[in-house]
């Protein structure tokens, strides 16, 4: 994330952690700016003051040191009831904060976790330690957020209060638990029971930023209330869950246009209802682009928003073909050729635009779990294309020369760029190279075509085939991390207002641009207010209903006692009605589980060991036993033998 240098890229740069402070501190606020773009005037505080906050990470630091002092097994441990990550060092861990720190424990868990990915790059020696190390501090991150039972303590204070760290000699801009396990993809902190209970109210809207103050999230005071009209709020628009409906109908609807407007393919070149739509919703996806790049920087560019840009960029295309069509009189053959070539710009953006519906299909688990397969099947690609580069790069150099030794020209390039990429494809084709130098290039081509097709190719499939199955173990963690991360897009600061495209058309020419300069600024948020109202009304009287529901099935779980989320399973209709206690089968279940806090082994020595203890208290009770009857017995004789003496004494005299 730091900038690019050559000494970098050379290799030169002896220690990795050469420029590190400036990289670190990048790295803070570029992932915040990549989770949570800048939308507030006020600046971020710290809940905790950031002094006492490295202080506790340093004491977390301390404590992993010492727990993991050496290469161990990951199972070791990552296992349950590990005896490495024991309860004795999760309650250290709490106690770290101390009773008023405690909150930020977590968090400097996840920034320790940074430190020691930061330490395995710079001591490779000891990068297993490091890495493990950082597996520990997940470990009891993960333990401390399930083992907390204080619901609202552990999303509002836990998971959601900002907290800084002194990184040289400043303080980072706050963060909170659930960008920084997201930015640092913490498997298993996302995929704990507490932080997937806090996305879900996040992303339901349940919990919402409060507008005085950015760096605290509240509840939604309306979430229990069961009134319709309650609800009929357009602010209700910036809950991730609506957003994102939104944004999948809207897709849906730029399809059908697509799709009508290239099964009514207009001879004239005149632009109708229909394409006029598509093109304005493409402008309006172009300035949401755009928009984005603006507020949350060059941090926020991937894999979708380059493939949203080309897409734009073909149908941008399709457009300027058509206002150079229509510049031409409707007999003139200029209208003809480049309407038809306007045509053929929007057609083949077809399969652009289907594979665009993926981008907003990704909170259904089934293509949410494809998504994360082909984003890091692409990342592991990159190392084919960079050798596959290289290589071409190279033969191509050799047949140019070939063919420019042969008669100083170069007039098979195209012939040769189209060879090469048929052998790419699997398709070599090896009856144009004796031309080139015989036998050379024909010996150069079938170099190459093994090359490609027999070591490259293989490679790629056994990336992809790691690929695939690092992922596939960990899908459904790898799954709710994605969830997290469309979760966190989707929240903004109080004062930003939600106009998805192409609606942000109207905010930027009819309310930003006429108003937001000279407004005050209450007039123009109720302003905003308004026109989302009017826009959004559909949607909020379908959503006011949904909500009103769900707060009857809050009331009604607060009623029993349980979790505003909580629901009926199959299993608890009838658990009400059964007293396990009082017949006796919960006493037979204690007796017939299993341990699984100690190993098998450790049990039967235990026992053994008890056993022993028993025997030899019995062998001492069984030798003081014994050796009390030969005293009586000793006792006895002296007695005999001291009156057979008196007997003797007397019969003499």
């Amino acid at each position: 994330m730091g900038s690019l240098s050559w000494q970098k890229l050379l290799g030169w740069d002896r220690h990795p952690s050469d420029g590190h402070h400036h990289d670190y501190d990048s790295w803070w606020h570029d992932s915040r700016r990549r989770l949570l773009p800048h939308y507030h005037d006020e600046p971020l505080e710290s809940a905790i003051p950031p002094q006492a906050v490295t202080e506790v990470a340093l004491r977390l630091r301390h404590l992993i040191e010492e727990c993991v002092p050496c290469e161990l097994n990951p199972e070791l441990v990552t296992r349950p009831h590990s005896k490495v990550i024991t309860s004795k060092v999760i309650k250290a861990a709490k106690e770290a904060g101390g009773k008023e720190h405690g909150a930020c424990v977590v968090f400097c868990l996840l920034v320790n976790k940074r430190w020691w990915k930061h330490q395995s790059l710079v001591e490779l020696w000891d990068a297993d330690l490091h890495n493990l190390r950082a597996i520990a501090c997940e470990v009891i991150a993960k333990q401390i957020i399930e083992t907390e039972t204080g619901a609202s303590y552990l999303m509002h204070s836990v998971l959601l209060k900002r907290y800084s760290v002194i990184i040289n000699g400043k303080p980072t801009p706050p963060a909170n638990v659930v960008e920084r396990a997201v930015d640092l993809h913490a498997l298993r902190v996302i995929g704990s029971s507490g932080y997937q209970k806090c996305i879900n109210f996040l992303w339901k809207g349940w919990l919402v930023q409060d507008e005085e103050d950015p760096s605290t999230f509240v509840d939604y005071k309306d979430k229990d209330n069961t009134s319709y009209c309650a609800h009929l709020d357009p602010d209700r628009m910036r809950a991730p869950m609506y957003q994102n409906v939104t944004q999948m109908l809207f897709s849906f609807f730029y399809l059908v246009l697509y799709t009508l407007a290239m099964n009514s393919v207009n001879a004239r070149g005149e632009i109708d209802l229909i394409e006029g739509l598509l093109y304005v919703f493409t402008i309006g996806y172009i300035c949401d682009e755009l928009s984005k790049l603006w507020k949350a920087g060059y941090q926020i560019l991937s894999f979708w928003h380059a493939f949203n840009s080309l897409l734009y960029a073909l149908v941008t295309t399709s457009l300027a073909m058509r206002f150079i069509a229509l510049s031409a009189g409707v007999d003139d053959p200029v209208r003809h050729q480049y309407t038809t070539l306007s045509y053929n710009f929007l057609a083949v953006s077809a399969p652009m635009f289907w594979g665009r519906l993926l981008l907003y299909l990704d909170s259904f688990r089934f293509f949410g779990a494809m998504l994360v397969v082909l984003k890091v099947m692409m990342k592991e690609s990159m190392i084919f294309f960079a050798l596959l580069a290289v290589i071409f790069i190279g033969f191509l150099q050799a047949f140019i020369g070939l063919d420019f030794a042969e008669d100083q020209t170069a007039e098979d390039f195209f012939f040769i760029i189209q060879a090469m990429a048929n052998a790419l494809m699997q398709s070599p084709d090896f009856s144009g190279f004796d031309r080139f130098s015989h036998p050379f290039g024909l010996i150069l081509y079938y170099c190459f075509t093994f090359v490609v097709m027999v070591v490259l190719l293989n490679i790629l499939i056994a990336l992809y085939n790691s690929a695939y199955e690092d992922i596939y173990d960990n899908a459904n963690d790898e799954y709710l991390a994605m969830f997290a991360q469309k979760t966190m897009t989707f929240v903004r600061a109080p004062d930003e207002n939600v106009f998805i495209p192409p609606f942000n058309l109207i905010e930027i020419f009819c309310l930003a641009i006429p108003f937001e300069w000279w407004m005050s600024r209450k007039t123009y948020e109720h302003l905003n207010d308004i026109v989302m109202a009017a826009l959004y009304s559909p949607l909020l009287l379908v959503s006011a209903y949904f909500e009103m529901r769900t707060a009857q099935e809050i009331r009604g779980n607060r009623a029993r006692g349980e979790e505003d989320d909580d629901t009926i399973e199959e299993w608890e209709q009838m658990s009400d009605h059964f007293d396990f206690e009082g017949d006796g089968w919960s006493k037979t279940v204690a007796s017939a589980r299993s341990n699984l806090e100690e190993d098998a082994g450790v049990l039967e020595m235990k026992k053994l060991k008890q056993e022993v203890e028993e025997l030899k208290k019995m062998i001492e009770g069984l030798t003081k036993f014994i050796a009390g009857e030969k005293g009586l017995e000793n006792g006895e004789k002296e007695e005999v033998k001291a009156v057979d003496e008196e007997g003797e004494s007397s019969g003499g005299a």
